[in-house]
């Protein structure tokens, strides 16, 4: 369990969210914090496959290729 003191704005807008949609500030919440992780996870992953491009170990496909491929793919 994880116990956070917000701001008291914060705090009000997440009280005013929370009785706008019927949901609990603890919902309303852990959404966001859910929301914002894999927003930092996806930022993360994408910062090693650029350091992973810019040293070589991985390859990239221009975006004519890849839909010449693709087009190929169904014909």
């Amino acid at each position: 369990m994880l116990s956070i003191q917000l701001p008291r704005e914060i705090e009000a807008r997440l009280g005013r969210l929370a009785k706008k949609t019927g949901r609990t500030m603890s919902d309303c919440a852990c959404e966001a914090i859910l929301e914002k992780i894999e927003d930092m996870e996806d930022a993360y992953l994408a910062e090693q496959v650029l350091d992973r491009i810019r040293k070589g170990e991985e390859g990239v496909v221009s975006a004519e290729d890849m839909w010449r491929h693709r087009r190929d793919a169904y014909r």
